[in-house]
């Protein structure tokens, strides 16, 4: 707009770039209106979801304790189904495959740890159900499967549990070099005076005594 128009000409000019652009503006503060308070209502359904999640997976978590558990299952069912994008339906689908695997129900086991691998948003309950998934097939004999798992990761945070992993899949496969490699990998991927460093030189001594 020209400053130096006549008080008439701004007028019209006014006139005119309301005609141009009064629908744009209006739209505008619609859209606007609309996004902060359809951002008010997505946070207050969110809280909301989250806490019926909270709910429900401490039902479930007392269900378990109660040893019930066909109504811990459905507890979880509901909230991997209904509340799949809060961290409570993880939590619950770990916890039920931890139970299910300590019941010898590992199959179950399994369908539970491949579903947070599979919705978690997390990288790190990916990687924790991975390595959960991997001890599985490696307790069930299938080895092949288990190293596909360790060697699929790419976690920092869980390095040292996966590389020892592979230590006791190698040794089991009689690769004691192999082994010995892997467990020297998971105690450099530890912090210095962490209890487990103990444990894995324990395991690479007893390698080391029986290579050769």
């Amino acid at each position: 707009m020209d400053i130096y128009a006549s008080d008439e000409e701004k007028a019209e000019e006014i006139k005119q770039w309301w005609r141009d652009n009064g629908r744009s503006v209006i739209a505008g503060i619609v859209i606007g209106a609309v996004a902060v308070f359809g951002g008010r209502y997505w946070l207050n359904h969110q809280q909301v979801q989250s806490e019926n999640a909270s709910i429900i997976y401490q039902q479930s978590t007392a269900y378990l304790s109660q040893n019930d558990a066909d109504a811990a299952q459905a507890a979880s069912q509901e909230l991997m189904q209904n509340y799949a994008s809060t961290p409570y339906a993880v939590f619950a689908a770990m916890q039920m495959a931890e139970s299910a695997a300590k019941s010898g129900e590992l199959s179950a086991a399994e369908d539970y740890l491949y579903w947070v691998i599979e919705n978690a948003e997390l990288n790190s309950h990916k990687e924790l159900a991975t390595l959960r998934l991997a001890r599985l097939k490696f307790s069930q004999g299938d080895n092949s499967a288990a190293l596909d798992m360790v060697a699929s990761s790419e976690s920092t945070a869980f390095r040292s549990l996966f590389a020892e992993l592979e230590g006791d899949i190698k040794l089991a496969m009689g690769d004691k070099s192999a082994a010995y490699a892997a467990y020297q990998t998971a105690v450099l991927s530890l912090a210095a005076g962490e209890p487990r460093q103990r444990l894995l030189q324990m395991k690479m001594d007893d390698v080391a005594s029986h290579e050769g």
